[in-house]
């Protein structure tokens, strides 16, 4: 996904975004900034920081003598952040709309923290390299990712719905994008952040289902990089939303697993 497209598509979704925030976004949010292990006076970069559900808890931890770079290719997720800070008096939060993949800073970070972020990076690989150098040494990296089985059958009975007016679909994969199914198990999340020259890695697998009515379905496909799968005709996504919602029901229990993943860099 171009990452140009991908900002404009969480500036236009991120009301529908923030909805999921109380029962999908925060929780995961606290538990992986919980597993980052911030303690008073860090300095932490929040790689990707959305509408803040790690952001704040990071800031929180590190306290008035830290800091939290939030970095995002969206001003409106942006804005939401800034205005949950404000509401804080965080002062110690510093947010910059820019790409994660060329950000830089004047001094090393303690930890980096990325919540579902890593796997739009157009070439994850050198992102996140970029991302590990960034720590200094004994620095902590840690990072949430979607495990495997998780958003099924959501993503491909909207994959469907979308396949009947965008055709051009089919050449898509199914499963999902290439870069999360690089990181959906535990032995291949390790094996990929040892690659990156990280140690003392631990994977954390960590159930989650989110309990969604047709309206707060349609929500999670125009809060984020789902709605890339739409088409652009206002008629067209309206077949799209109705055939959709159709198949999936009233009450839908969405598979959000999860893997947290946290490692050293040495």
């Amino acid at each position: 996904m171009p990452e140009l497209h991908l900002g404009d598509a969480f500036d236009d979704g991120a009301a529908d975004f923030e909805r999921l925030a109380p029962s999908l976004w925060n929780p995961m949010g606290n538990a992986l900034v919980a597993a980052a292990d911030i303690t008073l006076g860090d300095r932490v970069l929040d790689a990707g920081c959305g509408s803040g559900a790690t952001t704040i808890p990071a800031a929180q931890f590190a306290g008035p003598d830290g800091l939290v770079d939030g970095v995002d290719l969206s001003a409106q997720m942006l804005s939401l952040t800034q205005a949950k800070a404000d509401t804080l008096a965080l002062s110690n939060v510093f947010l910059t709309q820019a790409d994660v993949t060329s950000w830089q800073s004047d001094a090393p970070y303690d930890a980096v923290i990325s919540a579902y972020s890593l796997f739009f990076l157009p070439d994850m690989d050198a992102g996140a390299a970029h991302l590990v150098s960034l720590l200094r040494s004994g620095g902590r990296f840690a990072l949430s990712t979607w495990a495997e089985g998780s958003w099924e059958p959501f993503r491909e009975l909207l994959w469907k719905a979308c396949l009947q007016e965008r055709p051009e679909l089919a050449d898509l994969p199914l499963s999902g994008s290439r870069n999360v199914q690089r990181l959906q198990t535990p032995g291949k999340l390790t094996s990929w952040l040892e690659s990156l020259g990280l140690t003392d890695i631990t994977i954390a697998a960590t159930p989650g289902q989110v309990q969604l009515s047709p309206s707060l379905a349609w929500s999670m496909v125009l809060g984020g990089g789902y709605r890339l799968l739409l088409p652009e005709d206002p008629a067209a996504v309206e077949r799209v939303r109705a055939a959709f919602l159709a198949e999936l029901g009233e009450d839908f229990a969405l598979d959000t697993g999860t893997l947290i993943a946290t490692a050293v860099r040495p």
